[in-house]
């Protein structure tokens, strides 16, 4: 189906989505807007303020040159925002740099939202392909990039950005999953329709899934085997949470799930879902 078509769809999906949010989803070129745009990264994040993770400089510069930079907004103003940026022009393709939502505004979809109008943005501009990258320890960041808009993680990138020191990721390894969302697949149209597959870690294992690593009942992390053809990785609870209260526990969790997925990645094995009590689902051989 050609993209403009596809397209009209999309923009359809994220009005819906939109309006289910209560905000509504603009494109920012306005320097007054980009600067909200940062000091809202900035509330989100609490960097360094000699390390932001966007700067309303480097916004203004991306807006310019025609990439994709982003706003929710409500009553209150603006409550999320989102930028990216095109890769070679043949690869068809945007990475999702950057995306985070107000503290006032969680827990009401404004992320998918986000995401929906990103998605018909880029079909608009003839890309079908979107990518970013996320911590694997956030379990819920994993649920909602796999299971609310299908994508799928292709590769695991150890320590990607190096240390940062900020609110969210409190000095870690920045370990990272490199997720591939292929705007028009349909795993991508099921789970925007909100009829793709749900992953039961029980039920899996009933059928012969392996633990390749669980969580203690202090919350530690356990590593198992991983010789199965389904291997089942946890991931903790709140690594946001423990971050702050256990450090070193936390710390042990990169490690582990780094341990675990870095070598099935690199063996070939794919990732087709995420349960939502947070566990990866990881099949050797495909990610069907």
């Amino acid at each position: 189906m050609d993209l403009l078509v596809r397209a009209e769809d999309a923009a359809a999906d994220a009005e819906v989505a939109a309006a289910a949010a209560n905000v509504h989803v603009r494109i920012l070129s306005d320097l007054d807007d980009l600067h909200a745009a940062q000091r809202l990264f900035d509330d989100i994040w609490q960097p360094d303020p000699a390390n932001r993770p966007m700067t309303a400089e480097l916004l203004r510069a991306l807006s310019k040159a025609g990439n994709y930079v982003a706003a929710a907004f409500d009553d209150s103003g603006m409550v999320g925002a989102c930028a990216g940026f095109f890769a070679p022009p043949a690869q068809r393709e945007l990475h999702s740099h950057i995306a985070g939502v107000a503290g006032r505004a969680m827990g009401r979809s404004v992320g998918l939202a986000l995401k929906l109008h990103q998605r018909a943005w880029c079909l608009r501009h003839g890309v079908d392909v979107v990518t970013w990258t996320f911590d694997p320890l956030v379990a819920r960041n994993a649920w909602f990039n796999l299971a609310k808009l299908g994508g799928v993680p292709v590769q695991y990138l150890p320590n990607f950005y190096g240390s940062m020191h900020d609110g969210i990721n409190g000095g870690d390894d920045t370990d990272r999953l490199l997720l591939r969302w292929e705007l028009t697949a349909p795993r991508v149209d099921r789970a925007v329709a909100g009829v793709a597959p749900r992953w039961d870690v029980a039920t899996l294992r009933r059928a012969g899934a392996v633990v390749g690593l669980d969580r203690s009942p202090s919350g530690e992390p356990l590593p198992g085997r991983v010789d199965g053809d389904t291997v089942l990785v946890a991931a903790p609870r709140d690594i946001e949470s423990l971050r702050k209260a256990d450090p070193e526990c936390a710390r042990l969790w990169r490690t582990a799930v780094r341990d675990v997925l870095e070598p099935l990645f690199a063996s070939g094995a794919a990732v087709p879902g995420f349960d939502r009590s947070g566990w990866y689902v990881v099949r050797r051989g495909g990610p069907e």
